[in-house]
């Protein structure tokens, strides 16, 4: 199984059809140099190039808030760096030639990234959403912006309960997660996408948990694709952003103005952390991965646990549109404990080399209890109407040595 994992990731190595531009973020966009290498190539070396002025092999870190004018309103592109900053340039660069997108734009985190764009919509906005995502959209939605837009949650893994639910509610966005958090279900992002464009709709992915390694929005009819960059894109668990891709070149400049005149702009040194850490997001991804597999396939063995959900597994509902849109199968598992709420908090405490700690996507594994943590915020009603049951525990799948991990689990499994 691991094996067939790690050839269907192969393809990810393919060069791109599509002439891929990198935009520079200065105030009048400028398309860089085209990028048809690699996309290993491209995490390493798009704005990644050597210092012109030093030669240094890793770029510096522009950490300065202002830039002095040869005369007013005459620069070099750069004014101030809430608007702007060269490190933060490089990353943007990087990261849209990644995903296949002419702009990015980087936030302050994912979160503020998700509040852009829903200030890009005008107010009273009907907005489908999947009913299982991050419990902070989640929050976002439901508490911040319920008074100014109307948003319907929904299964998006039925196409057809969609295009219902678009024919009668009509919206102008489309929220997308796929997998989702936690539950791992995956949406046919082909199929939604069509039904969203007939319905002049824009559609968002957040492609948090597959990286643009494993899956590009984009190409398969995405017009955002959204990522908060703490996760698998930085991938050593010491910054906090958030990442939009996208090809519309007028939607670009809104979401701009937007982010400019609110201000979440992502500091100097958190993207200068970020642009190191997609340099190995290839050798990262496959790494997950491969150590997921092998994690999903013991658990689904073991006697204690109900079920497992990896998109890896022929188990799981929608393998087959995994293997259709995604290049491997990341390094998320959902499982369900057998018992109730208190051995899974026993399991919890068992694990030694597992961190109990929120978020995911770095080099160290990571165990979370969803309902207790990073889904507090949705009620329990609603949490157990879609399956986040008191029973279900997330592992985030590091890149250790995967017998070293299954060794971990096993003598937590013996403390329940």
């Amino acid at each position: 199984m691991t094996k067939k994992v790690a050839t269907k990731t192969k393809k990810a190595k393919t060069p791109a059809t599509k002439t891929v531009k990198a935009v520079k973020a200065v105030k009048e966009p400028k398309t860089a140099k085209s990028h048809m290498h690699d996309i290993a190539t491209r995490t390493i070396h798009v704005g990644g190039e050597p210092d012109k002025e030093t030669g240094a092999i890793m770029p510096p870190i522009y950490q300065t808030s202002t830039y002095v004018q040869e005369s007013p309103g005459v620069h070099k592109g750069y004014e101030y760096t809430r608007s702007h900053n060269p490190t933060r340039t490089r990353l943007e660069e990087c990261l849209a030639s990644l995903e296949q997108a002419k702009h990015c734009i980087v936030t302050a985190s994912g979160l503020s990234a998700e509040m852009l764009i829903m200030h890009l919509l005008p107010a009273g906005s009907n907005i489908i959403c999947g009913d299982d995502v991050y419990g902070g959209t989640y929050r976002l939605f439901t508490t911040v912006f319920q008074n100014m837009h109307n948003f319907k949650f929904i299964d998006t893994t039925n196409p057809k309960e969609v295009e219902k639910a678009v024919k009668a509610f009509k919206p102008a966005l489309i929220w997308l997660e796929t997998p989702t958090n936690p539950l791992l279900k995956i949406t046919d992002i082909q199929a939604v996408t069509a039904i969203a464009k007939k319905a002049k709709a824009l559609t968002v992915v957040d492609n948090t948990f597959m990286s643009p390694y494993f899956q590009n929005p984009l190409i398969l009819g995405a017009d955002i694709a959204l990522h908060s960059m703490t996760k698998y894109l930085n991938g050593h668990s010491d910054a906090v952003g958030g990442a939009m891709m996208m090809n519309d070149s007028e939607m670009y400049r809104k979401l701009w103005v937007l982010q400019n005149s609110i201000g979440p702009c992502h500091s100097p040194f958190d993207s200068w952390l970020v642009l190191r850490g997609l340099k190995t997001l290839a050798v990262r991804m496959e790494a997950h991965a491969k150590n997921a597999m092998v994690v999903a396939e013991y658990l689904e063995k073991h006697p204690k646990v109900e079920r497992v959900v990896y998109p890896g597994l022929k188990s799981h509902p929608q393998h087959a549109i995994a293997q259709k849109q995604m290049l491997g199968y990341g390094g998320m598992i959902t499982f369900f404990l057998k018992g109730d709420i208190k051995k899974s908090m026993t399991f919890l405490k068992g694990v030694k080399l597992f961190a109990l700690a929120e978020s995911l996507g770095g080099v160290e594994s990571l165990i979370e209890h969803p309902a207790i943590m990073t889904h507090a915020s949705v009620p329990k009603k609603v949490r157990e109407s879609i399956g986040l049951t008191d029973n279900l525990i997330r592992l985030s799948v590091g890149i250790e040595h995967v017998q070293d991990l299954i060794e971990d689990l096993e003598q937590a499994f013996k403390t329940v």
